[in-house]
């Protein structure tokens, strides 16, 4: 079937967009003019970790001034846990949250009325990283270990999938709750692997301290792929505060592709609001690694694009492991309507 190009839009345009509720549905694609809001609305994003190259297009965003051209007043938080920043958005201390797909799909099947607005990577980030003194390269090597997570509902699940794979008794595995500490416990020797970190940033900084990790992306150990982080608000503010959502999303569109020109924008962006405590090295390997995950393969898709055909594949996936009661949660799950160049009644899939 022949695509029709829809028409770029300019920033003015999604100015006005932010004051026509109305006009909401035809608004696109955020481009630089130099115009920009004179009230601003005040927001509130909470990150899913620490700030790393994960969030260059959110930082970048900021730094560049494209939340303060799109009228938006942004303050970004770390949270207090890798499990609370969805407990926060639903208990109305944040606009927005940075979350994954999977652990958006088992809250709604929890009845939790929340929706993913934007995916801010396209492909599964989380690995099992074990040591080369005592490597984890199947499922199979699983057996009599000990397994460090972030203590994630959505983890415990990846490992119960791995092991039946494998045909590994649950019982020969200990699993470890380890928080935001996911590497130091291996290096210590207190878990054989950690299933959690991420194959961009973890696994370079085990490799750049020459600690030898062994990486094996989730999806080479039978689980299937997703969209591993997402920008995620209440189906209440998507419905209530339309313009306000796609300003806020077509703003760190722009900031990734800031990103995308010049790298440095995002590395800069990152380290100022890390402190001290980031490796600019780290930061920008992590970026480097993440770059071509950040975008959609499909270049017609705008950046946040999300595939609502494997949003319903993944929840399959988890209603037959039992991790969810039923695959009809993915239809609400997600919504493309704010991205730039994309409107109400859009198809969300190509």
């Amino acid at each position: 079937m022949t695509r029709i190009p829809r028409p770029r839009r300019t920033f003015a345009a999604l100015v006005a967009c932010g004051a026509l509720t109305t006009a909401v549905a035809s608004c696109g694609e955020l481009e630089e003019t130099g115009e920009a809001v004179k009230t601003r609305d005040q927001v509130t994003l909470v990150l899913d970790y620490f700030p790393n190259a994960n969030h260059a297009a959110i930082y970048a965003a900021q730094s560049t001034g494209a939340f303060e051209r799109a009228g938006l007043d942004v303050t970004i938080q770390p949270p207090n846990d890798a499990s609370t920043p969805l407990k926060t958005l639903e208990a109305g201390q944040a606009d927005f949250v940075v979350s994954y797909e999977p652990e958006v799909l088992l809250a709604r099947d929890k009845g939790s009325k929340i929706q993913a607005v934007q995916a801010l990577v396209q492909t599964p980030l989380t690995a099992v990283i074990s040591l080369a003194k005592k490597p984890i390269r199947t499922a199979e090597n699983f057996e009599n270990t000990t397994i460090g997570t972030a203590g994630l509902p959505s983890q415990a699940a990846y490992l119960e999938t791995i092991l039946s794979e494998g045909r590994v008794d649950p019982a020969k595995v200990k699993r470890v709750d380890l928080g935001f500490n996911l590497t130091q416990p291996l290096v210590a020797g207190r878990v054989d692997a950690s299933l959690g970190a991420f194959w961009n940033y973890e696994a370079i900084q085990l490799q750049r301290e020459k600690k030898s990790p062994v990486t094996v992306k989730i999806e080479d150990l039978g689980v299937p792929t997703y969209n591993e982080l997402v920008l995620t608000s209440t189906e209440e503010t998507v419905r209530s505060r339309g313009p306000l959502v796609r300003r806020m999303v077509q703003a760190i569109g722009f900031g990734a592709k800031a990103v995308q020109k010049d790298p440095t924008v995002g590395v800069d962006a990152v380290m100022a609001a890390g402190g001290k405590g980031l490796d600019r090295g780290l930061q920008e390997a992590s970026l480097e690694a993440t770059l071509p995950v950040m975008f959609p393969k499909d270049t017609e898709h705008p950046f946040g694009w999300m595939d609502s055909i494997e949003w319903a594949q993944y929840a399959r996936w988890m209603e037959t492991h039992e991790l969810i009661t039923t695959s009809r949660v993915s239809a609400r799950a997600i919504t493309n309507e704010y991205l730039a160049g994309e409107g109400v009644g859009d198809k969300t899939s190509s």
